[in-house]
C-alpha cells in the first residue's frame, strides 16, 4: 500500500504478539508527558487512501507548525487487522502508537482492554465539542467518562430505483407498511428484481425495524446488560423484516446469506427495487447501473412521518493510556477530528462529520447527503456500551437468529429466546 512520506515502519513485532491477552490494569499509563519528540498515529487503510492522507497530511502540517519541536508520524493500518495490532499494542507500550483510529463498536473493549486514556477533561474544554452529535458522542462515552473525538459518523436510509417507481406508478413508501406492500408491488411485476434487497446477515439494516416497533437489543448500561432482543416488541420488529424473505420479494434462498455489501451491490447492478443503503454506499451506487435512476429517502417508521431509528456508526480517534506525548496527542486528536478537517473529509471521502452545524452546512451543498442528516436528526441509535458487544458481533448472534426465521429452522419466538441467552452469556463472560 502507498503511504505518506510521514508514515512510519510497521512494527512487525505487533504480530508476534497479538496473541496476547492485553492488560486491563492502570500500570500502562506513562508518568510522563513529553512536549517534544515524536507522535506516532494509526489511521485506518481506505480502499482509495490518496484523497484521506492529503486530508490528513494538511491537518498535521497545521499541528506541526503550532507544535515546535514535535513530528508526526502516520500509519495507515489495514482495517481487517486492527483488532489484533491495536490489542498488541495495548500490550506493548514501547512500540505502540500514540493516537488510533478505531472503529465506534470497539470503544467499550478497548476501554476494558486499559488501552485508551480518559480524556473526558479535554473534551470538555475542547470549544468544536459543543456541536458533537449526542450519539457520536455517546460512541466514546463508557460509564460517563469520554475516551476519544468522534472522526465520522455513517447512517443507512432508503435508496429507491425513480425510474421503476414512475413506470409502476408507486408512491415513495411513507410507512413500514407501505415499504413491504411496494416491495411485492415490485417484485409481483419484475420477478427478476427484489422488491427491497436484504440479507440476513444484514444486521445493520435489520436494526431500525426492531427500533421503531420500541424493541431494543439490550437493555442497561455500563458492566451489566442484560438483551432485549426477545422481548414482545423486538419480536414484532423481527417479524416485519424477515417477512421480506420470501419468493414475493427476496427469496430466502439468495437473500438469508447476504449482508449490506451484498444488498448494496444487488441496487448498484440493477437487480433491485429497492435497497437500505449508508450515505458511504453513494460512491458505489454513483458507480453502478442505475446511476441517474435512483433517490434516497430516510428509511420510513410505523406512522407516516415518522423517520425508523438508524444504526450510528463510524469511526472514533482515542488517544493511547501508554503515550509519554499525552498533551500532544490530545492537541493532535483535537486537529484531526476539527471542524474543519471533518468538513474537509466530507469533501474528499463524503464521510458525514459528526458535528451537527458542520453536517447542515454539507447538506446544503450535496442534496445526496439530505436524507442522511435527516436519519441523524430523527434520533439514531447504538449497540450496547459493552465489552461483550464484539464478542456478539463476531459470532453472529444476530445474524443467526434471522437465518433460522427466514429458513424455517425455526419461529421467531424460538430464535429471539436463543439468541438472547447468548447474548446474555456475553455480557455476564465480561462482567
Amino acid at each position: 500500500m502507498k503511504l505518506s512520506v510521514r508514515t512510519a515502519v510497521a512494527v512487525t513485532t505487533l504480530v508476534v504478539l497479538a496473541a496476547c491477552a492485553p492488560q486491563t490494569s492502570d500500570d500502562s499509563t506513562s508518568e510522563k508527558d513529553e512536549k517534544t519528540g515524536t507522535l506516532r498515529v494509526w489511521l485506518f487503510q481506505e480502499v482509495n487512501n490518496a484523497p484521506k492522507q492529503k486530508v490528513v497530511d494538511a491537518a498535521v502540517d497545521t499541528f506541526e507548525k503550532a507544535h515546535e519541536g514535535a513530528d508526526v508520524q502516520i500509519e495507515y493500518i489495514p482495517v481487517e487487522t486492527r483488532a489484533q495490532r491495536i490489542k498488541a499494542a495495548f500490550n506493548d507500550p514501547a512500540s505502540a502508537p500514540d493516537l488510533i483510529e478505531y472503529g465506534n463498536t470497539d470503544t467499550a473493549g478497548y476501554v476494558k482492554d486499559g488501552g485508551l486514556a480518559d480524556v473526558t477533561e479535554e473534551f470538555a474544554d475542547w470549544s468544536d465539542s459543543k456541536d458533537t452529535d449526542p450519539t457520536a458522542k455517546q460512541s466514546v462515552t463508557v460509564d460517563g467518562k469520554i475516551y476519544g473525538a468522534p472522526y465520522f459518523v455513517g447512517v443507512r436510509a432508503l435508496y429507491y430505483r425513480t425510474d421503476i417507481f414512475e413506470e409502476l406508478g408507486l408512491e415513495v413508501p411513507k410507512t413500514q407498511a407501505e415499504l413491504i406492500s411496494t416491495a411485492k408491488d415490485i417484485r409481483a411485476a419484475k420477478p427478476d428484481l427484489y422488491g427491497l434487497a436484504v440479507g440476513g446477515a444484514y444486521t445493520y439494516g435489520a436494526m431500525p425495524f426492531i427500533w421503531s416497533n420500541g424493541g431494543e437489543i439490550a437493555n442497561g448500561k455500563g458492566g451489566s446488560y442484560a438483551s432485549a432482543i426477545d422481548s414482545a416488541a423486538s419480536r414484532k420488529g423481527i417479524e416485519t423484516y424477515t417477512s421480506l424473505f420470501g419468493d414475493d420479494n427476496c427469496p430466502a434462498a439468495k437473500c438469508a446469506g447476504m449482508g449490506g455489501n451484498d444488498t448494496v451491490t444487488a441496487f448498484a447492478s440493477g437487480k433491485a427495487g429497492m435497497a437500505i443503503g449508508g450515505d458511504f454506499s453513494h460512491a458505489a451506487i454513483e458507480a453502478g447501473a442505475v446511476k441517474g435512476k435512483y433517490a434516497v429517502v430516510p428509511l420510513p417508521g410505523l406512522e407516516s412521518g415518522e423517520i425508523a431509528p438508524a444504526f450510528a456508526g463510524g469511526n472514533n480517534l482515542g488517544v493511547l493510556k501508554s503515550t509519554s506525548h499525552r498533551t500532544l496527542a490530545v492537541d493532535l486528536m483535537e486537529e484531526l477530528a476539527s471542524k474543519k478537517t471533518q468538513g474537509e473529509l466530507f469533501d474528499a471521502m463524503g464521510f458525514l462529520p459528526t458535528y451537527t452545524d458542520v453536517r447542515a452546512d454539507v447538506a446544503k451543498r450535496e442534496p445526496f447527503v439530505k436524507p442522511f442528516v435527516q436519519t441523524l436528526a430523527a434520533g439514531a441509535k447504538f449497540v450496547p456500551a459493552s465489552p461483550a458487544w464484539a464478542q456478539i458481533d463476531a459470532s453472529l448472534v444476530l445474524p443467526t437468529m434471522f437465518q433460522e426465521i427466514v429458513s424455517g429452522k425455526k419461529d421467531v419466538a424460538a430464535a429471539s429466546k436463543d439468541a438472547a441467552t447468548k447474548m446474555d452469556d456475553a455480557f455476564s463472560s465480561v462482567g
